[in-house]
C-alpha cells in the first residue's frame, strides 16, 4: 500500500563556486526540486550540477558563497508515534577532528528539522578522538555538530564506536583503532581476535582480555569507561536536553558480537551464505576456554573451537558440527562450547552496560546497544552464522532472550537493523535466509521483557517498498502496547537522500512513522521574506545562494 504523499519538497539553489575546488565526492544535500535559479561561475563546468539529482558541492573552503533567509521556525513537532533519526555521513568529522563542510551540514540540518525528523545520529570514533596518546581526547568536531543540532531544534544520539571501520588505508572511509592501541596490538598480536587458521581480526580488541591491564596499564573496559567519562564531562551541558541517546559500541561494527566474518563482508554474507568462523583462538580466549573445560572435568574440550565446523563457504548440512539434528552442535560437547562462547559475549556486554549505567546515571540520556542482524541461516536447525557470531540461537533454543534480559536489567534500549528487508526477496537468493523471522524473534523478546527498541535499515534504500516494510515490522513491536517505546534510525544521510523523488518518499515515511495527521509547518518571518511566500510546509525549504 502506498504511503500518503505530502507536498513535494522544494529547494531553490543559486550557486557560484570554483571548478578548480569542486570535489564530486563531497557532500552537499540540496536537490533542485522546482526549476532552479542559479548562476554559475565561468570557471565551473555546468555539467557538474544536476537539477534533477542534486549535487555534491565543493568542500567547505570558502568558494561557496551563500546567504540563508533569516526566519523563525514554528514547528508542530511529533507528539505521537515513532521518532525518526538520521545517521550522519561517515566522514562528517575529518581524521584531525574537524567538522567537514559546515555550510552544507548546516543546511542539511535545516532540511531534516523541517521534514519532522526528530534528530541525528553521530558516530564518535575512538580512533579519531583518542588518536595518539592515551587519555587525550579531541571532541572539537563533535561539539560543533551537537551545537548545530541545538540551533535547528534537533536531538542527538551519540554512538561510541570502539571498533575500526573499513578495509584498510586505501579505503576512503578507513578509520582504524587509535594509533597507541595498534602499537600495543603489534607488541601482543593476541589482543586481536583469531580463528582456527590463525587469521587475526583487529576490528575490535578481543573480549578475552576485557579486565586485564594490556593497554598501557589499563584494561580495555577501563579505556572504554574513561572515554565515556570524558565525553560525559565534556558534553555535560547538552546531556538530556540535546543529547538524548547514547549507544555504547560493544564489538565489530559497534554490535555485541564476535567478528565471525569481517564486517565489510558480513553485510553481504547472505549472498554467499557464509557460516562464519569461531573467534576463540587468541591466548586470552583459549585460557578462559581451558579453565572452563577443566571445571567440568573435560580437559580435552579446552584446546580450541569445534572440530568439523568446516570452512566459511560450506553448506552447513555438509559439516560435522552444523548439520541437522545429528550435528555435534546438538551434543554435550556442542552445548558446552556454545554456552561458554555465548556467555563470554554476554559478560562483555554486561561489563559495558554496568560501566555506562554508572557513568551516565542521572544524566537523563537513554542508553542503548546494538545487536547484529544475522539472518542468512535462520531457516536451518543449527543457525550456524548466528552461532559463530556468539548468539546461541537454534531451532530448539532462544539465544536472544538472555541478552535482552541482560540489557533490560540495566535499562538499555536494543538497536537492530534489517527492518527494511523482506523474506520473499531474500529467499530468492538464499532459501534459508529469514530477516523477518529473526526480527520477529528479537522483537518478541523485547516486548516480553519490556525493553525499548531502535530499528535501523541495513542498506540505504529509499524506495516505498522498503519504507513500508519498516512501518510493518515496527508495528510487530508496537501494536497493542500502551506505551510503545520504538524509534528508527535511518542509515545514512547522503546525496541520494536529497534527490527529489527520494526526499518525497522519505518525508512521507517520517510522517507515517510519526502517526499524525498534521503537516509539519514552518513560517517565514514576514519581515524577512524578501518577496517569497510567507507560509511553507516543513517539506518545502527556500534557500537563496548568491
Amino acid at each position: 500500500m502506498a504511503i500518503p504523499s505530502p507536498s513535494p519538497s522544494t529547494f531553490s539553489p543559486s550557486a557560484s563556486f570554483s571548478s578548480s575546488r569542486t570535489d564530486p565526492s563531497s557532500f552537499s544535500p540540496f536537490p533542485s526540486i522546482s526549476p532552479p535559479r542559479f548562476s554559475l561561475s565561468s570557471r565551473l563546468n555546468s555539467s557538474i550540477f544536476s537539477a534533477a539529482a542534486g549535487f555534491f558541492g565543493a568542500p567547505d573552503n570558502g568558494d561557496i558563497q551563500y546567504e540563508l533567509l533569516h526566519h523563525g521556525f514554528s514547528l508542530e513537532r511529533r507528539k505521537t508515534g515513532s521518532a525518526v533519526f538520521v545517521t550522519l555521513p561517515l566522514d562528517a568529522v575529518s581524521p584531525d577532528g574537524q567538522l567537514r563542510r559546515k555550510k552544507a551540514m548546516s543546511q542539511s540540518f535545516r532540511a531534516l528539522a523541517a521534514a519532522g525528523v526528530e534528530g541525528v545520529v553521530i558516530e564518535l570514533w575512538w580512533g579519531l578522538v583518542e588518536t595518539d596518546v592515551p587519555c587525550s581526547y579531541n571532541w572539537k568536531g563533535y561539539l560543533e555538530i551537537v551545537a548545530m543540532a541545538r540551533r535547528f531544534g534537533l536531538k542527538v544520539r551519540a554512538v561510541f564506536t570502539f571498533n575500526q571501520h573499513g578495509l584498510g588505508p586505501d579505503d576512503p572511509h578507513w578509520i582504524p583503532l587509535p594509533k597507541w592501541v595498534l602499537e600495543e596490538i603489534n607488541k601482543d598480536p593476541d589482543l586481536a581476535y583469531s580463528d582456527r587458521f590463525g587469521r587475526r581480526n583487529s576490528e575490535y580488541i578481543t573480549l578475552g582480555c576485557d579486565t586485564l591491564p594490556v593497554l598501557r596499564g589499563r584494561s580495555p573496559i577501563q579505556a572504554y569507561a574513561d572515554f565515556m567519562r570524558n565525553f560525559r564531562d565534556t558534553f555535560r551541558p547538552y546531556l538530556g536536553a540535546i543529547i538524548t541517546g547514547i549507544q555504547v559500541g560493544m564489538g565489530p561494527a559497534g554490535e555485541l558480537r564476535y567478528p565471525s566474518s569481517p564486517s565489510q563482508k558480513l553485510a553481504w554474507a547472505w549472498r554467499s551464505r557464509e557460516l562464519g568462523e569461531f573467534q576463540c583462538y587468541d591466548k586470552y580466549m583459549l585460557a578462559s576456554l581451558n579453565a572452563c573445560a577443566q571445571n567440568v572435568g573435560m580437559r580435552e574440550w579446552g584446546n580450541g573451537g569445534p572440530i568439523g565446523a568446516s570452512n566459511l563457504m560450506n553448506n552447513p548440512e555438509q559439516t560435522e558440527f552444523f548439520k541437522g539434528d545429528d550435528g555435534s552442535w546438538n551434543t554435550p560437547y556442542g552445548e558446552f562450547f556454545l554456552k561458554w562462547y555465548s556467555e563470554m559475549l554476554r559478560l562483555h556486554g554486561e561489563r559495558l552496560c554496568k560501566e555506562a549505567e554508572t557513568i551516565f546515571r542521572g544524566s537523563e540520556v537513554n542508553l542503548s546497544a546494538k545487536l547484529g542482524g544475522i539472518h542468512w541461516h535462520y531457516g536451518t536447525k543449527s543457525h550456524p552464522s548466528e552461532l559463530t557470531a556468539g548468539y546461541y540461537n537454534t531451532s530448539i533454543r532462544d539465544g536472544y532472550l538472555p541478552i535482552v534480559r541482560m540489557f533490560g536489567r540495566y535499562k538499555f534500549t536494543i538497536c537492530c537493523s534489517c527492518f527494511e528487508m523482506k523474506d520473499v526477496v531474500e529467499k530468492q537468493m538464499n532459501p534459508v535466509s529469514s530477516p523477518e523471522g529473526f526480527l520477529r524473534q528479537l522483537l518478541t523478546a523485547a516486548r516480553v521483557c519490556g525493553v525499548p527498541l531502535e530499528g535501523e535499515n541495513s542498506a540505504s534504500r529509499l524506495d516505498d517498498d522498503s519504507f513500508q516494510q519498516v512501518v510493518k515490522m515496527s508495528r510487530v513491536y508496537t501494536d497493542g502496547l500502551e506505551k510503545p517505546l520504538f524509534s528508527f534510525n535511518f542509515v545514512r544521510m547522503d546525496k541520494n537522500m536529497f534527490e527529489y523523488s527520494n526526499w518525497v518518499r522519505f518525508t512521507r515515511f517520517v510522517r507515517q512513522m510519526s502517526d499524525t495527521s498534521k503537516l509539519f509547518r514552518a513560517k517565514l518571518d514576514p519581515g524577512n521574506n524578501r518577496g517569497l511566500s510567507t507560509d511553507i510546509t516543513a517539506s518545502r525549504l527556500a534557500l537563496v545562494y548568491h
